[in-house]
């Protein structure tokens, strides 16, 4: 395998960058006359930043879609309309079981509201 050789030097070279970066950060952490944080503050992650801010400005770049619409349909209309509509039919059959007999006066739960 021709191919094996170099994906263990590229496997490699990755675990030897991230090793330098680890190095690096922790040197930044330890290092007790660090400038430019402020007083005892954080260090400042590119990354944790852009996330952060992707977050803070989320709804600023949201864009409609057909496929945004139908979750917003499918997560918020059908549940309560179909919530409303259990309510209904079940009410309307206990009042129908009610007004026929099929459910004595005595057997009823909430008989005095």
């Amino acid at each position: 395998m021709a191919g094996g050789s170099s994906n263990v030097e590229a496997i490699r070279e990755r675990a030897s960058i991230r090793a330098a970066i680890k190095k690096e950060f922790q040197k930044q952490v330890t290092n007790p006359h660090r400038h430019g944080s402020g007083e005892g503050g954080v260090l400042f992650d590119p990354a944790v930043q852009r996330f952060m801010s992707m977050r803070a400005t989320r709804y600023d770049h949201f864009k409609p879609t057909p496929r945004s619409s139908l979750l917003g349909v499918a997560m918020l209309a059908i549940p309560i309309l179909g919530y409303g509509w259990w309510m209904k039919t079940s009410r309307e059959n206990f009042e129908q079981q009610c007004r026929t007999g099929q459910v004595a006066y005595a057997d009823r739960e909430f008989k005095f509201a």
